[in-house]
């Protein structure tokens, strides 16, 4: 019987294990077999065998088949027993490739959640190992740079489909990462922020994900540990891929090349054996390390030009760049991610160690040591042995040669390389390598040869300095002292322009880029433990100062409008705005340049109310409008230098407005208890968390560490018992330093000591409120001595010099009235004989020291009033020469005490009336006391006591009283009304924060130095030359005269 040939359904069954493929299911064979192929849904896609042609695939199938049924016919076997055979062989096979497939796939899995989902990185490349999911809402701190850039995404999805125009809704977690790394979440966050630099990708575009596959990238790169990079495949490789049966172990995965990261590689592509000094010239023979520390990574030449990455490799500035060029964005020696923008130079320390090691000249007959400073400027005094051939350009045929104008920028570079070098090495030989200065020369020497006389005197005012114009600084420095409003330093700037025909002034745009530098939020610091309920980000402008506030539909106060900085951005802002004078004073102290600290600072707190401020822009009535500015003044940097602390700043003039910098500024009344509390107590918090905590700030380089001291000093009487919840000025208990009562106070005038502090009035404002003893009103109050609201802020128990001077000026005022109405023998008088009596002394100080009469005291009043002059004018109206020894004696004494709370310094100032200062104030208390009976018997004003009883022992304590004063708080006033006037607004928000910038840039120290330059320069004036032209004429003093005119015109 002739045996026919088995049944297509059997062909399957007979297949040898060889004709298996590994990536073909059983039900595909089958199809395949009987060539039932479908040509719309394509074949299974790998990732590097997706783009093979469908067509050529499918005929090389057709002849593979083919082949196999013609072996198959030729068997000589039973086909049934081969049937069962081969149905157990394939449930094995399928058995076990479908666990391995799993576990592949939950490796794969694995693998993935290790990686980038935007760019590929691999999260271990992060010191740190920060990641970010891809899915959910955006973390609370892109949450708050999107609220302050008015942006509306809240998730994750959105803003990377904005950012990178990348969906990842339809994500599969077999196929894609979940997470994303902090490079790409610091390119979404520069994205929305307004940073100077340039942001750099790590790609040109986003990853693409594929199936897990036998040749996967993920599974092939990520046992070597490297950043997978895309090949493409090689054609002559992909032209011989052809899908056909063979064994599944004779299939292998295609990888890419390996990257190349090898020393000789790298010193092929810089190439600087010419350029670079080798480590072998170093005329002292040093350690390997040291040699290893001062060398370049790449060429392994001593460093020239030195940079920094941001792993803290060391290169030579032209290898780094070449590499990044060459062999992509990554350091050559940890393979962390680099790019040009983040090279930095090192650390002044380093870099003069050094350029102060000695080389050997590797000229001939040349054994002369030199420092590697100076070694340039050595080598360029060798003669040349050959000179160099000139540039002759030769085209080789091909295209039209272009113009080099027309070509690409760097198309340019290769053209004029040798030109390029030429030049330099004509600069190093005889200019100093001053290559700018030799181009602008012979730019000039091409535009006078040419006729161009007019564009060759304009490139000559600018190499002389005259004709590029001021430093946006420079104008802004003018813009701020002189009070100019935008529209009035517009009309200014235009003004300048049109008569000289040059931009000597800035634009806006640039004034308000160079201002964002001198503002808070603009430098990065880090707060050692982080601040506890403070948030760690940096970039902190002008926020909302109602944030601690409830907003309640019955409480809210409508008109109160608070506009402040954030404490600790504002210091950071300060410090870096001194670092000059702080470098200086280091310079001074020969302290080294490279200590890191920890830096003590001393802070004075100061706030006041401002009055009425109101300004009355449009109709309707005056409505008196009151301010509280709360600012502070850096008083004393020192830095401890083993077991001494060394003083390396301390302020000249710390109660001038210059130095008084505000924090936070408020439309709201001092006297008003719980708004000042729900506005500052978030500024205390901040504060509080300051004291316990340590300042991590880059300055010169080096990070360097800041502790704070905070002294609350700058407080008036009224604004003392405010905010340490005590009853007001006309209370019994008359101090705030001690619980004396104002009878007490009288009956002992001197015999005083501090006994008040803040947290001793916390505990007395608990009882109060508590009343654990169940007392009666008048017991309670008695135990509690005044405390009758919570204190919010913390002083420092001491005297404000300046309302002293006021307080007690005030009550010499009224001195001088009852000596000339007689009251010490006639006490009971009527209000009208008072009122005449007043009204005779100010027309006689008016006659005789040209005092105008003032309706309320201030400071310039008190000043002319406490002087001897004005003791004799009042004299002369007063008949008994008894009261004018006593009043003489009175004024005298008053004199001799007065510079002990005034001076700044008063055991440098004043020594022998600090220690004469006792004695002074006995016999001041004594004439209170008998020839003024009828003024202070059973009394005493505030002030008087404070004087007489409490400014030895703050002496003693503090060093000084004057120095701590709120004067500069308070001469802050008058510039609150100036910048107001200068940026009226309708929206009263808006001007607040207009008023708190310009005032925070008027103290700023940088530009208070452009400033003194510009005072200096209008001083010496202008001598000019009648023949020049109107043109000629306008220099820089002129214009500045404009600027200094332009704040009345408008």
């Amino acid at each position: 019987m002739e045996m026919l040939p088995p049944p297509p359904t059997m062909n399957l069954c007979c297949m040898s294990e060889q004709t298996q493929q590994p990536y073909m299911k059983f039900s595909e064979w089958k199809f395949k077999l009987f060539k039932v192929r479908s040509f719309e849904k394509p074949l299974p896609e790998r990732s590097h065998m997706a783009n093979h042609d469908k067509g050529k695939v499918g005929e090389s199938l057709d002849k593979a088949f083919e082949e196999q049924e013609d072996e198959v016919a030729l068997m000589p076997q039973d086909p049934f027993q081969i049937d069962t055979e081969q149905n157990n062989s394939v449930a094995t096979i399928d058995k076990e490739t479908f666990h391995g497939n799993q576990r592949e796939t939950e490796a794969h899995q694995a693998r993935l959640q290790q990686l980038c989902r935007i760019c590929g990185g691999s999260f271990k490349a992060d010191p740190y190992k920060r990641s970010h999911p891809v899915h959910g809402p955006v973390d609370n701190v892109m949450q708050a740079l999107l609220r302050k850039k008015e942006k509306r995404a809240t998730s994750w999805p959105e803003l990377l489909a904005k950012v990178f125009k990348i969906d990842v809704r339809g994500d599969i977690d077999t196929i894609h990462p979940t997470n994303f790394c902090h490079n790409c979440w610091n390119f979404i966050q520069r994205k929305f922020r307004n940073v100077p630099c340039e942001v750099y990708f790590p790609r040109k575009g986003t990853m693409e994900w594929h199936p897990h596959s036998s040749s996967c990238e993920v599974c092939g790169t990520s046992s070597r540990g490297v950043k997978r990079k895309w090949q493409a495949l090689n054609p002559q490789v992909s032209k011989k891929l052809r899908i056909t049966a063979r064994p599944a172990s004779q299939i292998r995965p295609v990888r890419s090349p390996r990257q190349v990261n090898s020393k000789s590689l790298m010193k092929k592509i810089v190439n600087c054996n010419k350029i670079h000094l080798s480590t072998k010239n170093f005329a002292v023979d040093y350690p390997a390390d040291f040699v290893k520390a001062v060398s370049c990574q790449i060429c392994e030449h001593i460093l020239a030009d030195p940079v920094e990455t941001t792993c803290k490799h060391l290169f030579c500035r032209v290898c780094i760049l070449k590499c990044l060029k060459v062999l992509g964005s990554y350091c050559p020696s940890c393979r962390y991610p680099c790019f040009p923008t983040d090279l930095v130079s090192p650390v002044k320390s380093f870099l003069s160690i050094l350029n102060n090691l000695a080389v050997r000249c590797p000229v001939r007959e040349c054994d002369e040591e030199i420092s590697l400073e100076k070694y340039c400027r050595h080598l360029s005094s060798h003669k040349d042995a050959k000179d160099k051939e000139g540039y002759v350009h030769i085209n080789k045929g091909g295209r039209p040669r272009q113009h080099l104008l027309s070509l690409t920028r760097r198309a340019q570079k290769h053209r004029l390389r040798e030109l390029k070098l030429q030049v330099k090495a004509f600069a190093e030989k005889e200019e100093g390598g001053d290559v700018k200065s030799v181009c602008l020369t012979l730019f000039l020497l091409a535009l006078r040869a040419g006729n161009e006389h007019k564009q060759a005197d304009e490139l000559e005012a600018i190499m002389q300095g005259k004709g590029a114009g001021l430093h946006p600084a420079v104008c802004l420095a003018i813009r701020v002292n002189t009070f100019l409003s935008c529209s009035q330093y517009h009309k200014m700037y235009r003004t300048v322009k049109a008569i000289t025909g040059r931009q000597i002034f800035q634009p806006l745009h640039a004034l308000r880029t160079a201002e964002k530098a001198l503002l808070p939020g603009y430098h990065p610091f880090e707060w050692q433990p982080p601040l506890k309920n403070v948030s760690s980000n940096t970039e902190v402008g002008i926020i909302d100062g109602l944030s601690g506030l409830q907003h309640l539909v019955d409480d809210y106060p409508v008109d109160t409008i608070a506009k402040r900085f954030r404490y600790d951005a504002a210091l950071v802002s300060a410090l870096m705005d001194m670092e000059e004078d702080i470098f200086e004073g280091m310079k001074a102290q020969d302290v080294d340049d490279y200590v890191k600290g920890p830096f003590t600072v001393v802070i004075k707190e100061s706030c006041d109310g401002m009055g009425d401020v109101s300004e009355k822009h449009g109709c309707g009535p005056a409505v008196p409008e009151k301010a509280v500015r709360f600012s502070f003044t850096l008083m004393s940097i020192t830095v401890a230098q083993g077991n001494e602390s060394i003083k390396i700043f301390e302020e000249n003039k710390p109660n001038s407005e210059l130095c008084c910098k505000p924090l936070c500024l408020m439309l709201a009344d001092e006297s008003d208890h719980e708004t000042l509390t729900a506005i500052l107590s978030p500024l205390v918090a901040e504060r509080e968390a300051m004291k316990s905590s340590e300042l991590i700030l880059e300055m010169g380089g080096i990070p360097r560490l800041f502790k704070f001291i905070f002294r609350g000093t700058g407080y008036d009487e009224k604004l003392v018992r405010e905010v340490e919840g005590l009853e007001a000025s006309g209370s019994t208990y008359i101090c705030t330093l001690c619980d004396a009562t104002r009878l007490e106070a009288s009956r002992n005038l001197i015999l005083h000591s501090i006994t008040r502090n803040h947290a001793e009035n916390l505990e007395r404002y608990e009882m109060w409120r508590s009343n654990p003893y169940h007392e009666t009103v008048d017991e309670l109050r008695d135990r509690v001595k005044g405390v009758s609201a919570k204190p919010f802020i913390e002083t420092v128990p001491s005297i404000d010099a300046l309302h002293c001077d006021i307080g007690n000026a005030t009550e010499f005022y009224k001195i001088f009235q009852f000596e000339i109405g007689e009251v010490y023998k006639n006490p009971d008088v009527s209000k009208e004989e008072r009122k005449r009596w007043q009204s005779t002394l100010d027309k006689h100080l008016r006659k005789k020291m040209s005092m105008k009469p003032m309706t309320r005291m201030n400071g310039n009043f008190a000043r002319k009033l406490m002087t001897k002059e004005t003791v004799e004018a009042v004299c002369e109206l007063i008949k008994c020469e008894e009261r004018h020894e006593a009043l003489r004696e009175l004024m005298d004494l008053y004199l001799k005490m007065k510079p002990v709370w005034r001076s700044s310094c008063p055991t440098k100032e004043c020594p022998e009336l600090v220690c004469q200062y006792s004695f002074n104030s006995q016999r001041f208390a004594e004439l209170l006391s008998t020839k003024f009976s009828y003024r202070y018997e059973g009394k005493i004003t505030n002030y008087f006591h404070k004087t007489l009883a409490h400014v030895p022992e703050i002496i003693e304590r503090d060093g000084s009283i004057g120095a701590w004063a709120s004067e500069g708080n308070e001469s802050g006033n008058k510039l609150f009304r100036r910048f107001r006037k200068m940026n009226a607004r309708q929206s009263k928000c808006y001007e607040m924060e207009d008023v708190l910038k310009h005032h925070w840039l008027y103290t700023s120290k940088h530009l208070q130095k452009f400033m003194d330059a510009h005072n200096m320069l209008k001083s010496q004036g202008l001598t000019t030359n009648p023949d020049q032209s109107m043109e000629d004429f306008m220099t820089l003093p002129d214009s500045l005269e404009i600027a200094d005119s332009m704040e009345f015109e408008m």
